[in-house]
């Protein structure tokens, strides 16, 4: 406890009147430039941690594009089936009802073919 109380007594201490006349600064340490290296196993750990965050914003970007990209395929199917019913109607309009019907069963078997 003696030992604390000497450190908190030695700051308190007034310095008395600085050469300059700044004496609105607070005093300044010695310059130690090794104090900022961190060791080996501190600087491994950390690049453990900051390879693991990104792996994890990686895969949640990647689970958002997904979704993204799957409602933009539900939106492209819906305007292709929408258009292919236009299709339909503007056919049934022209021609019997009954061979439109035969048509969209060859289109069909047509698609199945092709892809």
């Amino acid at each position: 406890m003696s030992s604390t109380t000497a450190a908190a007594d030695k700051k308190l201490e007034p310095q008395g009147m600085r050469k300059n006349g700044k004496q609105w600064h607070p005093s300044r340490k010695a310059f130690r430039p090794a104090s900022g290296l961190t060791s080996y196993e501190k600087r491994t750990k950390s690049r453990v941690a900051t390879a693991a965050m990104k792996a994890k914003e990686k895969e949640m970007k990647d689970e958002k594009e997904a979704e993204r990209q799957q409602r933009v395929q539900a939106i492209k199917e819906k305007r292709a089936k929408k258009e292919e019913k236009e299709r339909y109607e503007k056919m049934a309009e022209k021609m019997h009802k009954k061979r439109v019907e035969r048509l969209k069963r060859k289109e069909k078997r047509n698609k199945l073919l092709n892809s």
